[in-house]
């Protein structure tokens, strides 16, 4: 079945976490070849529930899609989500995806934690352990984690036990990080350096890591790639997606040519807006570059 975005309840949304680099291959996979697997929802009666499918959604909106094919599991909302939740369900979760899917479940559902480790086919020790990583880190880690600033490996690496030794300093560093997105090795080199400084120095760091990092990278290695490295990767993927989207719309354009009948409105429209869009940014990467080397 087809399903508008607009008529799918999304409550699940906040425990999936962004993944530029994943994201980026999913809009061009689909771009290049449609959707392939159907997104999950459950929910006889009023506004059906996405239990899975939530990338491929955000990426066929970014796509320009208004609908979505999604299949109707015959199973109430807990079982769907735990059979999503598994890995044998809808693909590999990160660590902080898992805890947060088992705490959902945990705490809307009531399942113990005997339950989940059952279902799961896990130790109750492991599921304990889960269910304590999704509370130890603070919110403004979480949203950090959730929207792809940092990510959930490296999260899990550095920022738990930061938090777990001081939850107040973990707080400070993601807040003063301002959305910079580090790769792991960057954030490890944060985390060693907190870890083995002393108080007052703890509190530096955390107040400017992005200054600390900076100040570790040119003492260590001078060709070590700056945090700035992190933003040309991602503008590489993104362009890669423009391109393979552009692909697709050749495609589309020379298979209409053959149709004799007038373009309608809202394609030129699209096309006057997208033609805007990629001036836009053609200045916007001159100008960068132009900056760059001056």
């Amino acid at each position: 079945m087809e399903f508008e975005f607009h008529q799918l309840d999304r409550k699940y949304a906040d425990l999936r976490l962004i993944e530029p680099a994943r994201q980026s291959r999913l809009i061009a996979s689909l771009a290049e070849h449609g959707q392939q697997s159907p997104v999950w929802v459950v929910g006889k009666s009023g506004k059906p529930v996405l239990v899975d499918g939530y990338r491929r959604c955000d990426a066929l909106e970014d796509l320009g899609c208004d609908t979505v094919q999604a299949i109707e599991l015959e199973l109430g909302e807990s079982e769907a989500l735990l059979l999503a939740a598994r890995p044998e369900g809808s693909g590999r979760r990160s660590a902080i995806e898992e805890a947060r899917h088992l705490r959902e479940l945990h705490e809307s559902f009531g399942l113990s934690q005997q339950e989940l480790a059952i279902r799961f086919g896990r130790s109750r020790s492991w599921i304990s352990r889960r269910l304590a990583l999704a509370g130890e880190l603070p919110q403004i880690a979480v949203d950090a984690v959730r929207k792809g600033a940092v990510c959930a490996h490296a999260a899990m690496k550095y920022l738990s036990p930061l938090a777990r030794a001081n939850a107040d300093q973990c707080t400070s560093l993601v807040g003063a990080l301002g959305g910079s997105r580090l790769s792991e090795r960057e954030l490890g080199r944060i985390y060693a350096g907190w870890r083995d400084s002393p108080e007052l120095e703890r509190e530096r760091i955390v107040e400017a890591p992005l200054t600390y990092l900076a100040a570790q990278l040119e003492a260590a290695d001078p060709e070590l790639p700056s945090p700035g490295a992190e933003l040309d990767e991602a503008m590489r993927r993104d362009l890669e997606s423009l391109a393979a989207i552009a692909h697709r719309v050749r495609r589309h354009a020379r298979l209409r040519s053959g149709v004799r009948e007038r373009w309608p409105d809202l394609v030129q429209d699209a096309w006057e807006e997208a033609g805007r869009a990629f001036d836009l940014l053609g200045a916007s990467l001159r100008e960068a570059w132009c900056d760059a080397g001056s």
